[in-house]
């Protein structure tokens, strides 16, 4: 017999919320996460300042797209589908249908990364997701189980894994980057203080290669030091790198293919490598998962149930695209990228050549001001002597027509105060040119203001 609806208790409205209205505090601390409104703010300044060069987006440079290619990618994955004996039935399932919540590419997926990374998995270990974002979301989500778990993320850090962290409401600790980047005495440091207080460390986030924001890349032997010391510490590393096979040159090694001991989860991405609008991305999860019965499962199957619940699959059509670019390069998306690599190389170069003649090192050297070089990637860093907030970014954009990204957006805990994130990868050499130009006007006028220094 079930309770009528007037025998059950009406709850009192709260009398803080009128109508329709809601109080923020009512909802997931999340929202109200600093983190959150990043994009947002930087957004909303380009659009109030559309003249204005931006620095900010580190988005790929749109000249290299072609929309006719999208329906050729689409026409080679289904050939693919054709010579491998699929009926017409299933060639329209694979663009109409939801498919596998796994993914239906993960042999193309797991073929281009043998062939450019080294990296040698089967394909079940392989979870195709809604771009990097929705892995890292459900890595975070597997491994942080327990009050007690804790994230570590090299810092300064992307906002995608803190703000993932946050969603979730995962906590996070960081490990501070010194000048030359990440140190493994650092992490091991951060690790013992942690369990110092009860807590339990269970993965590090880290960009190894022309880093986002900062442009550092890890040396090949703190690399190893890496996978020796997360084994000592009995952690897991989530890899992340975006930007190696846009970058000119010969990489390093990634962690995940250097990892003898599945300790890597290694997070990737197809849209600075191919396009961002496919919005497809991957997790390599390999690890084994035994559950109290003694049965066993890949961590990639547990990744794919979270998925079933977030997303159910990502887009058909945009992996059709995807794997018939792959494919269109015999696996290898380096060969697709040859060209880019160039491009944005010479960016980067132009850039801190740029730098170089509108600051001159006497003159850099009497402001205060200097920047990293990197190798690759989208971004570079610049120290100079005020604080790069948001009121001398608005300045900076309505009075100079040059935006960037505070530094201190990416700094979990605080800091980056005095620092600045350039993308360069957008822009065309002449944008470069002009908005670096721009960028030091900026920077000349903030330096001669002494209540924005600090000077007396």
């Amino acid at each position: 017999m079930t309770a009528r609806s007037h025998d059950r208790p009406t709850p009192e409205p709260d009398p803080g919320e009128a109508q329709g209205v809601l109080r923020k505090e009512h909802l997931h601390t999340s929202v109200s996460d600093p983190v959150l409104d990043t994009m947002t703010f930087l957004n909303e300044v380009t659009l109030r300042h559309p003249e204005a060069i931006s620095f900010a987006p580190g988005r790929p440079y749109d000249g290299f797209f072609d929309v006719e290619e999208i329906f050729t990618h689409i026409r080679r994955y289904l050939e693919h589908l054709e010579a491998d004996g699929a009926s017409p039935a299933h060639i329209r399932d694979a663009l109409f249908q939801y498919g596998p919540t796994a993914g239906r590419i993960r042999e193309v997926i797991a073929d281009s990364l043998r062939l450019d990374e080294d990296i040698d998995v089967p394909p079940e270990s392989i979870v195709v997701t809604v771009g990097c974002q929705e892995a890292m979301f459900l890595a975070v989500r597997a491994l942080i189980a327990r009050p007690e778990d804790v994230l570590l993320v090299s810092s300064p850090c992307y906002v995608g894994i803190t703000g993932a962290a946050s969603v979730l409401g995962v906590g996070v600790s960081p490990v501070e980057e010194g000048a030359d980047g990440f140190r493994c005495a650092d992490l091991e440091a951060v690790v013992l203080a942690e369990r110092a207080k009860g807590r339990n460390p269970r993965a590090f986030y880290v960009v190894p290669d022309h880093s986002n924001p900062s442009g550092t890349t890890m040396p090949l032997e703190t690399r190893r030091e890496l996978l020796a010391l997360a084994a000592a510490l009995d952690i897991l590393i989530l890899e992340d790198s975006p930007y190696r096979l846009v970058s000119p040159g010969r990489q390093l090694p990634t962690l995940k293919s250097l990892d003898r001991e599945r300790r890597v989860v290694h997070l990737g991405s197809f849209s600075k490598t191919l396009f961002p609008g496919a919005r497809v991305g991957f997790a390599v999860a390999d690890q084994v998962v035994v559950d109290s019965a003694g049965t066993s499962s890949l961590l990639a199957d547990e990744l794919t149930k979270i998925k079933s619940m977030v997303t159910v699959n990502t887009s058909p059509l945009s992996q059709a695209v995807v794997a018939g670019m792959l494919l269109s390069a015999g696996g290898r998306a380096t060969d697709l990228n040859a060209k880019t690599s160039v491009y944005y190389g010479e960016a980067m170069r132009a850039t801190v050549r740029q730098l170089d003649a509108c600051l001159p090192p006497a003159r850099r050297a009497e402001l205060g001001v200097s920047w990293n070089e990197p190798d690759g990637g989208f971004f570079l860093t610049v120290d100079v002597p005020f604080d790069a907030d948001a009121a001398a970014l608005a300045r900076s954009a309505r009075d100079f027509g040059v935006i960037w990204t505070p530094m201190s957006y990416f700094h979990p805990d605080g800091g980056g105060q005095q620092s600045i994130r350039l993308s360069t990868s957008y822009l065309t050499s002449d944008d470069i040119a002009e908005g670096i130009a721009r960028f030091a006007r900026f920077i000349e006028a903030e330096s001669a203001d002494p209540g924005r220094t600090g000077a007396n």
